[in-house]
């Protein structure tokens, strides 16, 4: 019998077959962090945002989880409906703060942002990052949620008012950025969460080891690991990473 190389013939298929353009990767969010962490995935993307209503006073804020990826698939579903995206990969993430049971979005003006700083000092909390991942042939997208406790520093007035005068707290859960060094946590949690995007849990979900999520496969490229570049940022070893990147 003739042995047959298999390999040789699948090459010769695969080299004969017509070019299959990359997926576009839409990143619809506002945030200047998450397009800098996303880009240290080393993927190709483009941005865009749109304009939802976070509604936090539902029965949803029961179950923090549940209400962010909700918000993050709100997102998803609305970045979608836009045209100008059909035949995009597109990923979106919604972060919210979670002090004894309560849920705190953005402040709707300065005085709910003191309340909040004032609320969230020396105090520890969890904040929740829900994730959504859609490809261009799936009419739902899949999410997942993040959740971190992050303790606050004990913060005086004079200090809320310094962090207040960098001008971000408006834009942020809870009033505060994690990387105005207001906040901290520790080696064995996910600090890239509280700054809006779990970039190991989306590697992993973009890589399809990720329980519960499957492998988009809409995505053309691989990513590469976000490890050394969050470790680099940190200034330290992050002791989750290497147990959610396989």
């Amino acid at each position: 019998m003739r042995h047959i190389d298999t390999s040789a013939v699948l090459g010769a298929i695969i080299a004969h077959m017509p070019n299959t353009p990359d997926t576009r990767i839409v990143l619809s969010s506002a945030s200047p962090r998450r397009r800098r962490l996303l880009d240290w995935l080393s993927l190709d993307f483009e941005t865009t945002s749109v304009d939802t209503a976070e509604e936090l006073d539902t029965p949803l804020a029961a179950d923090p989880q549940a209400l962010a990826t909700s918000l993050a698939r709100e997102k998803i579903l609305a970045t979608r409906a836009l045209s100008e995206f059909d035949g995009a990969m597109v990923l979106t993430f919604d972060t919210i703060v979670v002090l004894d049971g309560n849920v705190l979005g953005k402040p709707v003006d300065l005085p709910d942002a003191w309340r909040m700083l004032r609320a969230l000092s020396g105090r520890t909390h969890q904040v929740v990052t829900g994730c959504s991942i859609m490809c261009p042939e799936s009419e739902q997208p899949q999410s997942f949620a993040v959740t971190t406790d992050v303790r606050m520093l004990t913060l005086s007035d004079c200090q809320i008012e310094a962090w207040m005068s960098a001008g971000e707290f408006m834009g942020c859960a809870g009033a505060y950025n994690i990387e105005g060094q207001v906040a901290e946590v520790t080696p064995e949690d996910c600090y890239q969460n509280v700054a809006g995007m779990p970039l190991c849990h989306l590697y992993a979900a973009l890589q399809g080891t990720l329980p519960g999520v499957l492998r988009p496969r809409c995505l053309s490229d691989e990513p590469r690991s976000p490890i050394p570049a969050c470790n680099a940022a940190l200034g330290r070893t992050c002791a989750l990473g290497s147990r959610i990147v396989t």
